[in-house]
């Protein structure tokens, strides 16, 4: 396994920055609702300060600057994709601006949970343009690796099922609460409940994420296998790229 080479940006960048200040490393973590990247996050970050690294972690939708205007406009569930997809994008500048690139420029290794092939995935699901959506996001730097968590919508269902203590009926009569009306697709009408909805949504975002793995070059860990397994192969996979760096 090694690091992602060659661009700086994912696309036209930032013209007010200089590149050469970075010395850290960005390590991205993808994957679907329900796949347990959160839970791993922390694992990963414990496990490199323990090895010496500074370790800064980011998240979708965290800015404390749009995060908020997000979750307002989400509960009018009236978003139309292009307004949806900028949203998401002005928090990423935020992010990007004020927490990614000051750590990157201090020497941390900053892991982002979810990345902007999460964007990526849920517009274009949404009816976006993909050279579009790729144009918004054009500033955004390019990671050191982009580790994919894959699993099958037959293994998700369960976890998520079990993490939420819910079965079919019980969603069936809370009228989908509990469920996130924009995570379980339900702005596409792809179902007559939360249920059938998440099942159906989740399908088109594996089907994009598992089209962008092959695109984007994803180190992909499979993520049907236990907590463990998944876990040492993404201790595996971050540590070849960080002694690799540390060698050259």
């Amino acid at each position: 396994m090694s690091a992602r080479k060659g661009k700086i940006y994912f696309g036209t960048g930032l013209p007010y920055f200089d590149a050469s200040e970075i010395k850290g490393k960005l390590i991205v973590i993808e994957g679907t609702d329900g796949v347990g990247r959160s839970t791993q996050i922390e694992n990963l970050r414990q496990w490199l300060e323990i090895k010496g690294y500074g370790v800064a972690t980011t998240g979708w939708t965290r800015s404390p600057l749009i995060s908020k205007a997000i979750d307002d406009a989400k509960a009018g569930h009236t978003l139309n994709v292009n307004t949806f997809s900028l949203l998401y994008a002005a928090d990423f500048a935020d992010r990007l601006e004020n927490e990614i690139i000051p750590a990157l420029k201090a020497g941390f290794i900053v892991i982002a949970d979810r990345y902007i092939y999460t964007a990526f995935a849920r517009s274009i699901v949404r009816g976006a343009d993909p050279k579009w959506i790729h144009k918004v996001f054009g500033f955004a730097l390019e990671p050191a690796a982009v580790f994919y968590m894959k699993i099958g919508i037959e293994d998700l269902i369960p976890r998520v099922i079990n993490s939420q203590t819910m079965t079919k009926r019980y969603w069936e009569e809370q009228s989908g609460e509990g469920m996130d009306y924009w995570e379980s697709g339900m702005d596409l009408r792809l179902g007559e409940d939360f249920y059938d909805s998440f099942i159906k949504y989740q399908r088109l975002i594996l089907r994009e994420f598992n089209a962008m793995a092959r695109r984007f070059k994803f180190i992909v860990v499979d993520s049907s296998i236990s907590f463990e397994e998944t876990n040492k192969a993404l201790k595996l996979g971050i540590g070849s790229i960080l002694e690799h760096d540390e060698a050259s």
